[in-house]
């Protein structure tokens, strides 16, 4: 008889890890776009505007504090969504009904967005700084480096500016990518065309891929309340459906294969 193999709660972190790879020039241009004074440039504009003045290795300026942020971030949602769901789902009792997995990735993904607020506001800083005057910039050499600076010469308060914003959208997105993906695989199957197979891995995480996206369109609309950032929100909508894509086909195509090698 196969061993049946579960997944693992650290394969959610280390898919993001490699979308925040993919992604993070996208990211870097999204914070540059947001941070100007007035509106002088678009998406492709600012783009090159990167390149050419500090070279194509500057998109990926603050690349550190966006892994730290993943690590810190993603691996606490999926690790309390994850071992929650499979600790409830053990007891013979059949799958979790939908509101509590909604309830338990909010909680979730409060959590990991409180966790990765000081790491998101060192990505923040390291996107932004070459934007600074070379007497105002902070020059920090790695996200461990960022995180330590701003304790010692800002406080310890500092390092959770933002949290309020950065939890409540991990809130939102952790329902939307965790407990919808759940909850489209249990009705998937539940119809009796299609098996446990890749495919309908492919077909739930593009259900809630669809539930991310209206969610983000969300949380920006209420960042963005003026007309003059609107092109932020589509470039904030890009970079969120990129994620999130690339984080369902790395995570839960590493499941299938993983559930698919037989036994050890």
């Amino acid at each position: 008889m196969a061993e049946k193999r579960m997944s693992r709660w650290y394969f959610g972190g280390i898919a993001s890890c490699g979308a925040a790879c993919c992604t993070h020039p996208l990211d870097l241009v999204k914070v540059h776009l947001q941070t100007q004074q007035e509106v002088k440039m678009r998406m492709v504009g600012m783009a090159m505007h990167v390149v050419k003045n500090d070279g194509v290795l500057a998109l990926y300026n603050g690349l550190s504090a966006s892994l730290c942020r993943q690590m810190s971030y993603s691996l606490t949602r999926f690790a309390i969504y994850e071992t929650v769901r499979d600790m409830m789902g053990s007891g013979g009792q059949g799958p979790m009904p939908f509101y509590q997995k909604v309830l338990l990735g909010a909680f979730g993904g409060f959590t990991g967005g409180f966790i990765g607020t000081p790491a998101d506001m060192v990505n923040v800083r390291m996107q932004n700084d070459m934007k600074l005057p070379a007497e105002q910039r902070r020059n920090y050499k790695h996200a461990l480096d960022g995180l330590f600076r701003v304790w010692r010469e800002e406080g310890t308060r500092k390092l959770f500016s933002g949290a309020t914003m950065a939890s409540s959208r991990g809130a939102l997105v952790t329902v939307g990518q965790l407990a919808c993906y759940d909850q489209a695989k249990q009705l998937v199957l539940g119809t009796g065309l299609m098996g446990d197979n890749i495919l309908t891995h492919f077909l739930s995480s593009f259900i809630a891929l669809a539930t991310c996206v209206c969610v983000s369109v969300c949380v920006c609309v209420c960042k963005c309340k003026k007309n003059v950032y609107v092109h932020v929100c589509i470039v904030n909508l890009y970079l969120n459906i990129t994620i999130l894509f690339l984080e369902n086909l790395t995570l839960h195509s590493h499941n299938q294969l993983h559930n698919a090698a037989g036994p050890t």
